[in-house]
Order: structure tokens, then sequence, then C-alpha cells
């Protein structure tokens, strides 16, 4: 009975279904080591979260014993993922979490799929904003959740999530996507920082964000625009560095204090790099109280097929289901699906 557990436990992916959505869960935990809970959003409507974000809870999952639930924004009608459609099933999946990994752009989420999103923030649970996250929720000012719009004028929250939380809001691209990619240059004075152990050179595919974090944030790497697509082109006439990765933290109202990860990059070909891809890796375990556990060495390797689609607007693979990513070899995303035009 040990051993079938263990192999129910490391290999098969639990879909909890209502009506056509499905939660996806990858649970590396087992008996002797019960790894913590961690949950990621993917609802963006460019940067394909819905495939960086699967990959790196596999990784989670697979290679370090964690239980990594994701979740996706979903055409109601079909179940089929559908980026940013502010439908997202499954959101109470943050009542047990212990982080929450979240890659939003302009969502509206019903009450029922917001509230546990807001009752996860109102106990200080640990977060990792990744790119368009700064911009996570776009809510009209008769919703009771008004306050987490990135341009909220509530003076107890000014500009929302992105600012309250994550450290910054929405301030305008920094450099054009397809065209200029980005050098993460770390900044020598926090280089052990345990988010940055045996990272040396991340690089990535996103062009720039413009970011003036909060002031209590800690800059981890300032981002450098390129004029090029190659790790080695030349910085960007005219567009000096400003802060691409960072970590403070927030509190609730009894005074709790929740870890926050921040970097406006995360793209689906951002984490090809391998060291950008240790960057997020690590950055989770720290943000969940994992640091110690973190090692140079830590094993980033993909789990599965990775098949990373070019990020655009209306650029991702239709007809896929969350349930098709299940498994620790199923394709992600499966390349027999069309791509969006």
């Amino acid at each position: 009975m040990l051993l079938r557990y263990l192999i129910l436990s490391l290999t098969i992916v639990a879909l909890a279904q209502t009506g056509f959505a499905q939660t996806l869960v990858y649970d590396g935990t087992t008996p002797d080591k019960p790894g913590k809970h961690l949950v990621f959003l993917a609802g963006d409507h460019e940067y394909r979260s819905e495939e960086s974000l699967p990959a790196m809870a596999r990784i989670l999952a697979k290679h370090h014993g964690f239980k990594c639930t994701v979740l996706f924004s979903v055409d109601q009608k079909t179940g089929e993922i559908a980026p940013g459609s502010s439908y997202m099933p499954g959101t109470e999946a943050l009542d047990d979490a212990d982080l929450m990994v979240i890659f939003l752009r302009f969502q509206d989420f019903p009450a029922e799929q917001m509230q546990p999103i807001v009752d996860y923030l109102d106990r200080a649970g640990p977060v990792v904003g990744m790119r368009t996250s700064t911009h996570a929720f776009k809510i009209p000012n008769d919703s009771e959740f008004v306050r987490f719009d990135y341009r909220s004028k509530d003076p107890d929250f000014k500009d929302g999530f992105g600012r309250q939380i994550l450290g910054e809001t929405w301030a305008g691209h920094y450099g054009q996507n397809h065209v200029m990619s980005t050098r993460l240059d770390l900044i020598p004075a926090q280089k052990s920082h345990p988010i940055l152990k045996g990272v040396e050179h991340p690089w990535v595919h996103a062009g720039g964000y413009w970011t003036e974090p909060t002031p209590d944030s800690v800059v981890l790497a300032n981002a450098q625009p390129l004029q090029g697509m190659t790790p080695d082109s030349p910085p960007a006439e005219g567009k000096l560095p400003c802060p691409g990765v960072w970590t403070r933290t927030y509190s609730n109202e009894a005074g709790k204090s929740g870890r926050v990860f921040t970097t406006t990059y995360g793209a689906s070909e951002d984490i090809l790099n391998e060291d950008f891809r240790r960057l997020m890796i690590n950055a989770c375990f720290w943000a969940c109280g994992e640091e110690d556990e973190i090692k140079p060495n830590l094993n980033i390797e993909f789990v599965g097929p990775y098949n990373p689609t070019t990020f655009k607007f209306n650029g991702h693979r239709r007809g896929v289901l969350p349930s098709d990513l299940a498994g620790w070899e199923s394709p992600i995303m499966p390349i027999t699906k069309p791509v969006t035009e």
C-alpha cells in the first residue's frame, strides 16, 4: 500500500472538476516529506502564463516535493484555457496554500473566485508576482473589490494590488517586445541573497517595463533593455536600467507580515534561460520560507516536454484543457493544437 501511495502521489496529477472547469495538481509530496502547497494563478492575455506557470509547478513538485495547484482562466462554456477570460474556478485552493504565485492581467473575477484571493492576502500569505501582475486587476468602481484595481484611488490602498502588495503598479513599457530583449544585472550588494544562489547572468526575451518600486523594496537585479534579441546585444540607446527583480514584505491588519518577490518578467520564452529559471525557482523557495533548502545547483530541469509559444496577444494554443497538461510527461503545450492568430 505504501508503494502504491508513493507512486500515485509522485506521478499522478489530480484533477478536481466543477462542470468543465478543472484544477490541475502536480503532487510531489510523500508520507515522509509533506511538502508545502503552492498555488499558481495563470491568467494573462499576452505572455503565456498558461505555459510558464505549469512548467515551473512541475519542476517544484517533481524535483523538490511540493504540492503545486495550477489554476487557469478558462472559457466558461468549454472549460478550455482562455487567457485573460476573467473566469478562474478553483481559487478556494488558496485556503490552505503556503504560497501564491500570481501571473494575471486586468482580471475582474466573479466574487466567489476573487474572495479566496482577498482572504489569502488578509492573512498575509507570501506572494510571488510575475510580469503583468503589477496590473493584475481591472475592477469597476461599483465592485466591492475595487481597491485591488491597478489604478485604485483608495487612500489606504492606492494603486491597488500591484503597488500595495507587489510594490509597483503598471507604469508602461520600457523596451519593445521581440525587438529589445532584457538583461538582468544582479545588484552586487545582494549577491549573497538566497534567491540569487547559483544565478549568474539572467537574460529574458521580454521587453522591459518601467518600474519605481516602493521605497521599502530590496532590488535584487536591474533590468537593462538591449538593442537585440540575444544576450550579447548592446544596451538600447537612451534606456538606462531600472529595477526588474525585487523583494519586500506587506502586512495585514493584525500586523502579520508576508514575503513578496516581484519580477516584471516571466513570459513563456523567458524561462528557457537557465539563470532566470533558477531565479524563479529559488524565489518560490524563499517566499514560502524554505530558503535553507536553496542550493546553487538546485535541480531546475524541465519535467516533460516544454514547447513555449512565442508570446503575443491572441497567440495562445486553442482547444487546450487543463487536463491536457496532466502527468509529468504531457507536453506544455501540445504542439498539435493550433495557435490563435
